[in-house]
């Protein structure tokens, strides 16, 4: 990923449909720019709309720590309805091969700074709801579908 001349930013949640629909756009835009594109996804659980939004962002960062995000993080967005709860990722966390009890509570107070830190940095961004998504550092305001998300990436590719 190193010399990636395009960088996606997503703030998102594991509990908001919005963020689930995105999911497939973002990935066939990231299949389509391969090694042109760096993909980050930030958490911006909204715990107040979303009940199980912190401890599914809680449980990829502790997969992330097993070297598991990008599997936990696939795990969570699949099916059509979100399946969030304590047994739930502790059975992600099996399929994906990490110890169960390392992405549930408390074993995740260790990587709480790091959604936090997330939150933080999207609140500083000007991030409102989820998902919201940076092309090379500038908001995106278009429609999330593949073509329109294609276009402003190769958009951000002209001098400016």
């Amino acid at each position: 990923m190193l010399g990636a001349q395009l960088a996606l930013v997503e703030y998102g949640g594991f509990e908001c449909p919005y963020c689930r629909s995105a999911t497939p756009v973002i990935d066939e835009v990231r299949r389509r720019l391969g090694d042109r594109l760096v993909f980050a996804f930030r958490h911006f659980p909204l715990a107040e709309l979303h009940p199980y939004a912190l401890s599914a962002a809680v449980a990829a960062e502790a997969a992330a720590m097993a070297g598991q995000f990008w599997p936990m993080h696939t795990r969570l967005f699949a099916g059509d309805e979100p399946r969030l709860r304590q047994d739930d990722l502790r059975g992600y966390a099996v399929e994906i091969g990490v110890d169960p009890e390392t992405v549930v509570w408390p074993a995740t107070q260790l990587v709480e700074d790091r959604v936090e830190a997330d939150f933080n940095s999207g609140v500083r961004s000007g991030v409102r709801g989820t998902p919201t998504l940076f092309v090379n550092g500038f908001a995106y305001r278009g429609v999330v579908a593949v073509d329109e998300l294609m276009d402003a990436l190769m958009e951000a590719l002209l001098p400016r």
